[in-house]
C-alpha cells in the first residue's frame, strides 16, 4: 500500500504532521509537490517568489533523497494530478498540510471530494500556522479586526507541543511514478533579473536553520534594532516562514529554549518582541480566512470611493526608486536588487504611494506581489491595508509618514541610503534625505545634479501630506 504526502507550503522535513502520520502508517510513501498556479485564483506565485521556490524545492528533493525517498513534481490542476497519481500509485490514504488562502481552501474542498468519491483516506493538518484561523474568537464568537485584544487571546490560549522530528528514512513505494525536474517548471525569471538573489538567500530547510542561528546573536537587541534598515537587526525568516521551510511551532520552541538557557526570568524584551511579531503573521492569515475579499477590497466600505488618482509615471517612478525622496528610493531599490526590503521602509514606501502620491494601495500590492520572496497573500494584504488606513488595525489615515525625518531617524549615519542610491553617496549627511535643501557648491561638490543624475522630488511632504489630507475629508463628508 502507499501514503501520498502532498507537499504545498511546507516544504521541509522537521516538524511536518503530514509527513509523521504518513510514516507512522508504515507504507511507502510518495511526496508530492503540484505546480499549479490556475488553483491560485487571482494571485498566482510571483515572480521573486517563484525564484524561492525553484530552489526550495531542489533542497526538498535532496533532503528526501537523503532519505531514501525523492520529491515528485507534477504540473496541473491540483485535483486532477493527485487523481491521476492515485490511480497509478494505488495509494491508499493522502495527506497535506493545509493552507488558508480563499482560493487555496477552495482547492482543498474539491480534492477531498474527488478522494472521498474513491474511498480513499484524506487528512489535512495545521503545519503552517500556531492555530487554526477558526479557533481564535471574540466573545461574541466574531473574527477579531484589532491586534491588541488577538494577541492577548493567543497568549492565553497558546499550547505549542514539542516539534516533530524529521525522520532519517523513508520507505519507498513498490513503483514511483513520473516526475519533472523543477527546471522544466521555468519558475527562474528571465533576463537575469533575480541572479543576485542567489548571493542574498539561502532557500530551503537548511538556509532557515542557519538563518535562525545566526538571528540568535542578535535576537536580545531586536526590540531596538528592528526599526534600523542600515543594521542587520531582523531575521530575514520571512520567506523561510511562508514556504514552510521552517514551521512557526518550530521557530517559537527554539526561540523560547534559547532564551532559557540563557536567562532565568522569562524571554528577554528582544524575544518577547519577536514573539509578537510571529502574533502579527498569525493575526494576518486570521483575518484573510474571515474576510477572503480583502486582497480586491477595502475592509472598511467607506475606502471604496476614495479618489486615487492615476498617474502612470508617478507609479514608474515609485516602482523604480526614482521618486526624488532618497528614502524612499532605496527601500524601491533594496527590493529590486535582492527581492526584499526591511519592514520599517516597507511602511515608508507604502504611504508615500498612497498617500503622497494618492495611488491605489492595489498598485502597491500588486507590484510588492511580483518582486518579494516573501510575498504571502495574508501578511500582504494586511499591510497594505494598514498604511492605506482601509484596513483592520489599520493606521489612521491622517498619519503620513514624513520620507524625510524617517530617513534621519531610522538611517541616522546615511548608510542605508547610500548603500542603495549611490549617487547621493558623497552628499553630507544634513542634506541626504533632502539634496534640494542643499546649496548648489554642495551638490557640485557632491557631483549630483538635480534633474539629471538625481530627480527632482516627484512631490513635496508638505503638498503631498495636505492632499491626502483632503482627499480624507471628501470621503468622510460623504454618507
Amino acid at each position: 500500500m502507499t501514503t501520498i504526502v502532498w507537499f504545498r507550503q511546507d516544504l521541509r522535513l522537521d516538524d511536518h504532521p503530514a509527513l509523521h502520520a504518513a510514516v507512522k502508517r508504515g507504507e511507502g510513501i510518495v511526496p508530492v509537490y503540484v505546480w499549479s498556479p490556475d488553483d491560485e485564483g487571482d494571485w498566482p506565485a510571483g515572480a521573486a517568489s517563484r525564484w524561492w521556490l525553484h530552489h526550495s524545492l531542489q533542497s526538498l528533493d535532496a533532503s528526501l533523497r537523503r532519505c531514501g525517498s525523492r520529491l515528485i513534481v507534477q504540473s496541473g490542476r491540483a485535483v486532477e494530478v493527485l487523481a491521476r497519481l492515485v490511480d497509478t500509485t494505488g495509494a491508499s490514504t493522502v495527506f497535506w498540510s493545509r493552507r488558508y488562502e480563499p482560493a487555496a481552501v477552495k482547492v482543498e474542498s474539491k480534492v477531498e471530494k474527488m478522494l472521498g468519491e474513491r474511498g480513499v483516506k484524506c487528512q489535512g493538518f495545521n503545519a503552517s500556522l500556531l492555530h487554526d484561523p477558526d479557533a481564535i474568537r471574540t466573545k461574541t464568537g466574531g473574527p477579531y479586526q484589532v491586534f491588541t485584544p488577538f494577541w492577548k487571546t493567543l497568549q492565553d490560549g497558546l499550547e505549542v507541543g514539542r516539534p516533530l522530528a524529521a525522520p532519517k528514512r523513508l520507505k519507498s513505494p513498490a513503483k514511483w511514478p513520473d516526475s519533472q525536474s523543477a527546471d522544466r517548471l521555468q519558475l527562474l525569471p528571465t533576463l537575469g533579473w533575480a541572479d543576485a538573489f542567489s548571493t542574498v538567500w539561502t532557500p530551503g530547510e537548511a538556509g532557515a536553520a542557519s538563518r535562525l542561528k545566526s538571528f540568535f546573536a542578535s535576537i536580545q537587541e531586536y526590540d531596538e534594532e528592528r526599526d534600523r534598515p542600515d543594521h542587520e537587526g531582523t531575521s530575514r525568516l520571512s520567506a523561510h516562514l511562508h514556504f514552510g521551510e521552517i514551521s512557526p511551532s518550530r521557530l517559537w520552541c527554539a526561540i523560547i529554549e534559547h532564551e532559557s538557557a540563557r536567562r532565568h526570568h522569562g524571554p528577554s524584551t528582544g524575544a518577547t518582541s519577536f514573539l509578537r511579531e510571529v502574533a502579527w503573521r498569525e493575526f494576518a492569515q486570521h483575518l484573510l480566512h474571515h474576510f477572503p475579499n480583502t486582497p480586491e477590497r477595502p475592509l472598511r466600505d467607506a475606502y471604496g470611493r476614495f479618489p486615487w488618482r492615476r498617474s502612470s509615471k508617478d507609479l514608474k517612478a515609485w516602482q523604480r526608486g526614482m521618486t526624488g525622496s532618497p528614502y524612499v528610493d532605496a527601500g524601491m531599490r533594496q527590493l529590486w536588487s535582492t527581492g526584499w526590503m526591511h519592514n520599517r521602509v516597507r511602511m515608508m514606501v507604502a504611504s508615500f504611494l498612497v498617500k503622497h502620491l494618492l495611488l491605489d494601495w492595489r498598485h502597491g500590492a500588486a507590484w510588492f506581489w511580483d518582486t518579494l520572496v516573501d510575498a504571502d497573500l495574508a501578511n500582504n494584504t494586511l499591510g497594505w491595508q494598514w498604511c492605506a488606513g482601509c484596513g483592520a488595525d489599520a493606521a489612521p489615515y491622517f498619519r503620513v509618514f514624513n520620507p524625510i525625518t524617517q530617513g534621519e531617524k531610522f538611517d541616522p549615519d546615511g548608510l542605508y541610503v547610500r548603500q542603495w542610491v549611490p549617487e547621493l553617496s558623497r552628499v553630507p549627511d544634513k542634506f541626504l534625505c533632502r539634496p534640494w535643501e542643499a546649496p548648489p557648491a554642495v551638490l557640485r561638490e557632491a557631483g549630483v545634479r538635480l534633474g539629471s543624475t538625481y530627480p527632482h522630488p516627484i512631490v513635496e511632504h508638505s503638498e503631498g501630506r495636505q492632499r491626502a489630507l483632503a482627499a480624507l475629508a471628501s470621503i468622510k463628508e460623504k454618507p
